[in-house]
């Protein structure tokens, strides 16, 4: 089988392709346009392998995406390539609107054209994998309630919005033109590679430095924690075990206040890099970012039941695991913050 895995080169896309290329027998095409997100050095260890090749394009570039198609012969795309950051989308939409929006509709047509001239048994078997996220459900307002896979729609930030319009596109495509499409919604994702513009590698990048760790409100926001690695299982067991148009919610049932976060990487750190004092007299209470969701959650049972996919990492064994990799990584971390991001606060425009 070949995958076609757009945004290959992001957090999320290259733990996927990793899980590929050390777990499976099939082979990947990365479509990537190497945004201040992308970074090939999160490949590094699977770029030499046979069955993988790299394609820099733009998947608001219908010309390049037609040439991929017809070149790769891909069976079915995994399609992650997304702008992502809430803060970043308060500050600029267009980003957001022209590469989740216009970029999903350009790739949507580009595979249609190549799945409409297969022959019947690949058109059969082709599937187009559109990966998006919980924050396309809004606020969740009871305290005992969860994302479904039938919950309505109800984006707060210029990001969720342009998730939600992608998703709906791709589940038109499906009504409209029978593409064979799956969707899935995800909770907020951490681990390895993570750009250190979100909240988990931000705290433990400041803190080795001394630096504030900025936590907006008073961190009462909720989120539902899920480990990179097993989002990638996930991930691949609905691009290949998934039913044709269908959603699936994956989750880490890991509901966690952002203090709650922020105060264990602190007693991780402590532990691991004792410093005089310690890592929670950092903590800095910011304004608020305009529009914060208060909980995110969802409810895995589908994925679970009908596929068989549970998460291996509790939130304790994941986030132990994700200090200590930053924490070898340093250089990685330091070569990644170019001129387009130095830490500083985002999104506090409104």
């Amino acid at each position: 089988m070949k995958l076609l895995v757009t945004g290959g080169a992001g957090f999320i896309g290259s733990a996927v392709i990793r899980h590929i290329i050390h777990d499976t027998t099939d082979q990947v095409v990365n479509l990537d346009k190497l945004t201040y997100a992308g970074n090939l050095e999160s490949l590094a260890e699977v770029s030499d392998s046979e069955r993988y090749v790299f394609e820099k394009a733009d998947i608001c570039d219908r010309a390049e995406m037609d040439r991929i198609f017809d070149e790769h012969r891909p069976d079915a795309v995994m399609h992650l390539a997304a702008e992502s950051h809430v803060d970043r989308s308060i500050d600029g939409p267009a980003a957001f609107i022209e590469t989740n929006i216009v970029g999903t509709y350009t790739l949507l047509e580009a595979a249609r054209q190549y799945w409409n001239a297969l022959d019947l048994r690949r058109r059969s078997s082709f599937r187009f994998h559109h990966i998006s996220t919980d924050e396309v459900y809004g606020d969740l307002e009871g305290s005992d309630d969860l994302f479904t896979e039938t919950t309505s729609y109800a984006p707060s930030s210029p990001y969720s919005a342009s998730k939600a319009g992608s998703d709906h596109l791709v589940r038109a495509w499906h009504r409209t033109y029978g593409l064979p499409v799956l969707v899935t919604n995800c909770s907020n994702n951490y681990g390895p590679y993570h750009f250190p513009e979100k909240l988990i590698p931000l705290m433990i990048l400041n803190a080795l430095e001394g630096k504030p760790l900025p936590v907006y409100g008073q961190g009462e926001q909720i989120r539902d924690w899920l480990y990179v690695e097993d989002h990638a299982r996930a991930l691949y067991k609905v691009v290949t075990k998934g039913k044709v148009g269908e959603t699936y919610n994956v989750g880490g049932h890991n509901e966690k206040q952002n203090i709650e976060v922020v105060h264990a990487l602190c007693e991780l750190l402590q532990e691991f890099r004792p410093r005089k004092g310690h890592y929670r007299e950092l903590i800095t209470y910011v304004k608020d970012r305009p529009g914060h969701d208060m909980r995110y959650a969802i409810d895995a049972t589908k994925i679970q039941n009908e596929l068989g996919w549970t998460p291996k990492e509790t939130f304790q064994t994941g986030i132990r695991k994700t200090v200590l990799w930053y924490l070898t990584n340093i250089d990685w971390c330091k070569r990644i913050q170019d001129s387009s991001y130095q830490r500083e606060r985002l999104g506090v425009s409104g």
